[in-house]
């Protein structure tokens, strides 16, 4: 694995996986996701390490799938010669879906400790509730916009971490919340502010650390059990079958043809113009920069 995508390293009993796309939000590409691939398995198969913390490098968590560059890398989604056959095999083969990947954090029984700051949204914020405890800064901002168009929920998180009301109102909606509304509606674990994230995370990793590791592992597999019984397999593979219509609906297409012809900005701004939130809110609304902290 190199660590150009993504980067790997152990202190003690913890590993650290870091997204390192800042450029780009962290954004997720197959080079991306191969290299998160790599690092799970390095940690979990490494009898030194019993926790692990997953973060982005930069500004962000993870702005989701890379849709800049008019969506060229995205083969499948073209018009001419779209397979809706092939495109279910992709997603629901275990071999070739990206889902198996961001089960990686779930399944490896090794609890995983998410951090999350700036953006968290579409397949990132996907990813992010894949780990076993998250925690965000409270000024970051949770949300799933491809709920409006071109998209659907895959990995099923949103709707097994929320209560019934909550998941339905933002599964239809899409609107965005912050790091502190997620803790509040029991989304994630706790938000703390964006100063005290990294020493959060890394208090709660050492505590973590100080219990054996089959200890954590015999806790971590009875909680997983309960889910996978409550029919998360079943979710996470109609998920991203529904991803892949909703990508290919006339209203789909349009939106490709449009960021195609107009660019990536032109779509999302009439995607969640009428909502004013995202990249549309206010500026006072956007999440904090790590960057930028004092």
């Amino acid at each position: 694995m190199t660590e150009t995508e993504v980067k790997y390293a152990k202190e003690g009993a913890i590993a650290t996986i870091t997204l390192n796309r800042p450029e780009k939000y962290n954004t997720l590409r197959y080079e991306v996701i191969q290299g998160l691939d790599a690092a799970l398995r390095d940690a979990n198969r490494d009898k030194e390490i019993k926790v692990i913390i997953l973060e982005g490098a930069g500004d962000s968590f993870c702005g989701g799938f890379d849709f800049s560059d008019g969506l060229e890398h995205y083969g499948n989604i073209k018009e001419e010669g779209y397979d809706p056959g092939m495109d279910v095999y992709g997603v629901a083969n275990p071999y070739t879906s990206y889902i198996n990947v961001f089960m990686g954090l779930w399944r490896g029984l090794k609890p995983v400790i998410t951090k999350v700051h700036g953006y968290c949204v579409g397949g990132g914020s996907e990813l992010a509730l894949c780990g076993d405890i998250v925690i965000a800064s409270e000024d970051a901002r949770l949300g799933t916009p491809y709920s409006r168009v071109w998209g659907c929920h895959l990995t099923g998180m949103w709707v097994y971490r929320l209560g019934l009301a909550k998941a339905k109102y933002y599964a239809l909606t899409g609107e965005w919340v912050s790091g502190k509304e997620a803790a509040d509606i029991e989304l994630i674990n706790f938000a703390v502010p964006l100063e005290d994230l990294d020493a959060r995370v890394q208090t709660e990793a050492e505590k973590l650390a100080s219990i054996p590791l089959t200890q954590l592992t015999s806790m971590k597999l009875i909680v997983n059990q309960t889910y996978d019984n409550m029919g998360l397999q079943s979710t996470q593979t109609l998920g991203p079958i529904l991803d892949g219509i909703m990508r290919n609906t006339p209203e789909g297409r349009d939106f490709v043809r449009l960021a195609a012809s107009e660019g990536v900005k032109a779509a999302v701004i009439k995607r969640d113009g009428p909502f004013n939130d995202y990249s549309q809110a206010p500026v006072a609304e956007h999440p904090r920069k790590r960057s930028e902290l004092g």
